[in-house]
């Protein structure tokens, strides 16, 4: 998606957002470093996001070795319904808009698809975080959205499907998403929308394991000094976008052959486990016996 189209978009979203917010009812709650936009229904869970701000905003701050930079907006919205006008989309939860420093979430979500109050403002928090933190070039998506669930707990702002292996389908069959085609933005198809979270998910976590998350934030850094991906990650890493990604579908492939070999093996695998359990108990009775015979000889 080019620049202009995305802003466009961008715009889209926040003309759609303030007519919907114009037909509710919403306070406003002021507190140091965010501001709580709600509808008189939420004023609990308003209150609760001013709780728990300061503390996501410390574990971020500790996190990137920097202060947020900004006073964050949090909408909170009622009705599904509602938020699915703004957001575009049924499978979102919540979402975060760079521009003004929105975020904005669905809380009938809240409770349910394994979904939490912290979980969810931390994600979208870093969200904003990111894109304030490289503010001097381009950050990819998929990086973008890859960090943003490692630092909360693999949560995404997207309600995940049946198909949990999703990943693991599409490593078989050679069908993951280019790196090149998540740059910019993700797919609308929902299971190609899907993968590419699950995808920027798998990646992060393959770098943050591989290098650490010093080098994460090297990277970042060279992002924010105006470095194209492959560049920075060169500088911060040592390794080229290219190298990476073929290292990463390596990684996921040698996981897919051992997991696929142990689905494949499961009964064999149980019955040896369960002939060596019966085999060790076999002879423990053994041993006993042997004992029990000895103590039985003894001399008096």
């Amino acid at each position: 998606m080019s620049n202009k189209i995305a802003l466009i978009y961008i715009a889209l979203i926040f003309l759609v957002f303030v007519n919907n917010l114009h037909a509710m009812e919403v306070d406003i709650i002021k507190s140091e470093g965010i501001n709580v936009h709600y509808e008189k229904p939420l004023k609990k869970v308003a209150l609760e996001v001013i709780r728990l701000f300061p503390i996501i905003k410390l574990e971020l701050e500790e996190t990137f070795n920097t202060k947020l930079g900004f006073t964050p907006t949090v909408i909170l919205i009622k009705d599904s319904k509602a938020f699915q006008r703004i957001a575009g989309n049924k499978s979102i939860v919540a979402m975060a808009i760079s521009k003004g420093k929105r975020i904005i979430i669905d809380n009938s979500k809240m409770k349910t698809h394994a979904f939490t109050l912290k979980v969810t403002l931390k994600h979208e928090l870093c969200h904003l975080f990111l894109s304030n933190y490289v503010r001097g070039g381009r950050m990819p998506k998929w990086l973008n959205e890859g960090i943003s669930q490692w630092l909360s707990d693999g949560i995404a702002e997207i309600i995940i499907g049946t198909n949990k292996n999703l990943l693991k389908q599409a490593t078989l069959s050679d069908k993951l998403i280019p790196l090149k085609d998540m740059e910019r933005a993700f797919p609308s198809e929902r299971r190609s929308l899907l993968l590419a979270y699950e995808e920027s998910r798998s990646i992060a976590e393959y770098l943050v394991n591989k290098f650490g998350f010093t080098r994460i934030l090297l990277i970042l850094n060279y992002l924010n000094e105006g470095f194209e991906i492959d560049a920075a990650l060169r500088a911060g890493a040592g390794i080229s976008l290219h190298e990476l990604e073929k290292r990463w579908k390596e990684s996921l492939r040698r996981q897919v052959s051992w997991f696929s070999f142990m689905s494949t093996h499961l009964y064999q695998i149980l019955f040896i486990f369960a002939a060596l359990i019966l085999t060790y108990g076999f002879i423990r009775v053994l041993v006993r016996k042997w004992n029990y015979r000895d103590e039985d000889g003894e001399e008096v």
